[in-house]
């Protein structure tokens, strides 16, 4: 039996099909330069391109990369968890398969955990790779979340880090299945240090973000690390409350001295459009929490694995 790496590399893919080669091509030199045993973990998040044939022709020619194979596409968060999960080194780092995490990256990273830190953070110092308005929506992002969440995100911050073993086993503890890993990985502390990188462009492909489900990421990571949107309603319908009373106040004073006024068909139509819409944007903000209350009494698996691709000793 192979004795157990010391780092783990974990990559989910999702049609990367045109990234693979380029990949390993540039990831492998760099293992083997730090002279120490390791293992590549290779998601196939249900990809419908040539991804996995080609992972598993560096599979077959390398024994130390490991590929699973997902039975279908359960997204790129539940993806990174199974990597993990399966990840046997005493440190492990996540990345992307498009290279814009750069592998050059990872001897520094290397070196940080050796002298001592738990986990060790790759920050994009700045974003020209980013569209102008990706790099507004992030900015505003991270103020807003930090801002109304307990659990603060490092800013510019993405999935690519180190991660020792102590920290990787607390992580894994969190078994939610709305799983928003820039939380978990954040909300579990431990000591950290930060390297700063430059973020290249693609190597190759197409981004699989688009804006909605930037949005729908957005949207997950303040529900899944706050309640303040909840109880921000109580505080409208408290002021919407008040609102009202003064206003009908006012009316019943006009009433006893004006009179009567003929009502107006355009006032009383924007009253009720104003009080409906917001009544059901905060039954939106309600079933926002109470999909995710669904979702978690289920107790559905985080992902299912159609097969489980290793030549070492193993295997599974």
């Amino acid at each position: 039996m192979n004795a157990l790496p010391e780092l783990s590399i974990v990559v989910p893919c999702r049609n990367e099909a045109a990234t693979v080669e380029t990949l390993f091509a540039r990831l492998l030199p760099v293992l083997d330069g730090l002279r120490l045993p390791y293992e590549v973990v290779c998601v196939n998040d249900g990809s419908d391109d040539s991804t996995l044939p080609a992972l598993l022709t560096w599979a077959n020619r390398m024994p130390t990369i490991t590929v699973i194979d997902l039975s279908r596409a359960f997204g790129k968060e539940a993806a990174l968890t199974a990597g993990l999960e399966h990840a046997r080194g005493q440190a492990v780092i996540p990345m992307d398969a498009d290279l814009q995490d750069p592998p050059e990256l990872i001897p520094d990273m290397v070196a940080a955990w050796r002298a001592g830190a738990e986990i060790v953070l790759a920050r994009r110092i700045n974003r020209d790779s980013d569209s102008t308005l990706k790099r507004f929506t992030a900015k505003w992002f991270y103020r807003m979340h930090n801002a109304i969440s307990h659990t603060q995100i490092p800013e510019n911050v993405g999935d690519f880090r180190i991660i020792n073993r102590q920290a990787l086993n607390a992580i894994l503890q969190l078994r939610e299945r709305h799983r928003f890993m820039k939380g978990l990985f954040a909300w579990v502390g431990f000591r950290q240090v930060e390297i700063g990188y430059v973020r290249p462009t693609r190597s190759a492909g197409q981004t699989h973000f688009s804006g909605w489900r930037l949005w729908n990421f957005a949207l997950e990571g303040f529900t899944s690390f706050s309640t303040l949107p909840l109880r921000l309603w109580t505080y409208v319908g408290f002021a919407v409350a008040a609102a009202a009373f003064l206003y009908g106040a006012w009316t019943i004073v006009r009433t006893l001295i004006f009179g009567i006024a003929v009502p107006g068909y355009a006032s009383l139509v924007t009253l009720v459009l104003f009080f409906g819409g917001l009544n059901l944007l905060g039954l939106g903000v309600i079933g926002e929490y109470l999909g995710r209350v669904f979702t978690e009494t289920k107790q559905r698996p985080l992902y299912v694995a159609r097969s489980v691709y290793r030549q070492s000793g193993d295997q599974l």
